[in-house]
């Protein structure tokens, strides 16, 4: 499959196979809250990505949407929470069993000591395929600093929220990028905060017994959307509600990470994926209609 088509595989309201339980052809009601006006990027095609609920302890946590011929989410939204910023220790990684057709299972599952059943291997990136990829860390897409709740940061510790991340990039800007949001977003947004987050990618693959396993983004890119914000914050952070974007070029070099406006992201997209000219991230790009303003 070309990078350049990733997008062309989501969302233009063609129904993909259900495969289990909240894998589906549209998100299911309980993680739609996680989705500003409940609906998911629009202007883009359904044809083989899968749509996850995240369950986590028996809760809905966010949802993502992942392509299970290269083994990497698209994107993952979820709603942040105020966080001091602190990093869940001692989480196993874990794997979706939704994807695997011979699981009943409903939520994600600390990945086995010894075989895990190929199955599951086909729908889904596993621990080995990063075991030797020195060059780069799992990355989230739902990074468990923008969340409060154990367990919510805990169920950002599955590979299906994963990518792989450049370690310069990851560690470097895009971990400073995350920072300045959850200050942002902490300080200044008095409502909830919607978040999706996404790549674009080039046909680089992380390959495992010489098989291509789990595809390498181009650039990742974030955008939030937050309609009920501190009308008084200083203007330097008062302009980039109730939405904002940043991207970046997951590599070693010239990865800085830019912020732009919701519409120049979009026009990214446009220019580097497979999207049609109504795409958007956000229902009317978060512009509020005038009965939800404070």
């Amino acid at each position: 499959m070309t990078w350049s088509r990733a997008w062309a595989l989501l969302l233009a309201g063609v129904a993909v196979e259900v495969a289990r339980a909240s894998v589906e052809s549209e998100f299911s009601a309980d993680c739609r809250p996680f989705l500003y006006m409940g609906t998911p990027p629009l202007g883009l095609e359904a044809r083989s990505l899968r749509r996850i609920c995240q369950r986590y302890g028996g809760q809905p946590r966010y949802l993502t949407l992942y392509d299970t011929a290269d083994h990497v989410p698209i994107y993952s939204a979820y709603t942040f929470k105020r966080s001091d910023g602190g990093k869940q220790a001692d989480i196993p990684w874990m794997y979706e069993p939704q994807l695997a057709t011979l699981s009943d299972g409903r939520e994600m599952q600390p990945f086995p000591h010894g075989y895990l059943h190929h199955n599951f291997e086909d729908s889904q990136a596993v621990l080995e395929d990063y075991d030797n990829a020195f060059k780069y860390e799992r990355g989230q897409l739902n990074p468990d600093e923008h969340q409060a709740d154990p367990s919510d940061k805990a169920a950002t510790y599955t590979l299906t929220n994963v990518v792989p991340q450049v370690r310069e990039f990851k560690i470097g800007p895009w971990t400073k990028q995350n920072h300045v949001i959850r200050r942002r977003l902490n300080n200044y947004c008095r409502g909830t905060a919607y978040v999706v987050t996404g790549i674009t990618t080039a046909g680089h693959m992380i390959r495992h017994h010489n098989i291509d396993r789990v595809a390498v983004p181009a650039y990742m890119w974030s955008a939030y959307c937050c309609i009920r914000y501190d009308r008084n914050a200083p203007f330097e952070e008062r302009y980039k509600f109730p939405a904002y974007a940043y991207y970046g070029l997951n590599d070693k070099e010239n990865n800085q990470v830019l912020e732009i406006s919701i519409k120049k992201l979009e026009e990214f997209l446009k220019g580097s994926t497979f999207v049609d000219k109504n795409f958007q991230i956000f229902v009317d790009d978060c512009v509020p209609p005038p009965s939800a303003l404070p």
